[in-house]
């Protein structure tokens, strides 16, 4: 419920914007862009659709806001495994990341980023740009890092780097579609230290 608080002209009052948001991210999570209704977003937010629309512009912009949280939350796995020493525990580290977080006992299963380009209609055709720019960044920052790799020598010199970062960035996108549909967590690990045993020795 909103709360009847003064506040500045043309701004929503008294509700936790950061709270609201956090809301959407599990609502676009669960249901993908073009599943998620203003009337799903709003009640689940606690909020007007002309609260909703002050805060945080229109649906889109909405989703915008809730994958950059996503991206720093539950998303940040990937992040931060960029940072590990070898080309390997970078690709152990992003697909645990990944089994990690689309198999949460409290969260919606799958990823964020799979399950909003669930979009079909030419209504969602500029949230399907944004989730492949979205997609394309994480490959090539993966891409960046295991090409570091080889001029480091962690990977042997043949090494493709672009072909390793698609090869890690589509078992991370085949694991959240299987957590989606309801694998466990243990089998999905499972098939990420089977996906990892012929990676190239340094």
């Amino acid at each position: 419920m909103e709360k009847k608080q003064s506040g500045p002209i043309g701004r929503p009052r008294g509700f936790d914007a950061d709270e609201a948001l956090e809301r959407a991210v599990l609502v676009f999570w669960e249901h993908g862009y073009e599943g998620a209704s203003l009337a799903n977003l709003t009640d689940a937010m606690g909020i007007s659709t002309t609260s909703m629309y002050a805060a945080f512009g229109n649906k889109e912009e909405l989703f915008r806001k809730a994958l950059e949280r996503y991206t720093e939350g539950p998303g940040a796995y990937l992040a931060q495994a960029l940072e590990e020493p070898t080309a390997l525990s970078v690709a152990t580290a992003i697909l645990a990341g990944t089994v990690r977080t689309t198999t949460r006992p409290a969260h919606p299963h799958g990823c964020m980023g799979v399950q909003g380009a669930l979009a079909a209609s030419d209504s969602g055709r500029e949230v399907r740009d944004l989730l492949v720019a979205w997609r394309n960044n994480g490959y090539s920052s993966v891409r960046e890092r295991f090409q570091r790799a080889v001029d480091d020598g962690d990977l042997p010199p043949e090494s493709d780097p672009g072909l390793l970062a698609r090869y890690v960035m589509t078992l991370a996108s085949g694991i959240a579609v299987q957590a989606a549909s309801g694998v466990c967590r243990d089998e999905l690990q499972e098939l990420a230290d089977a996906a990892l045993r012929d990676w190239p020795p340094s």
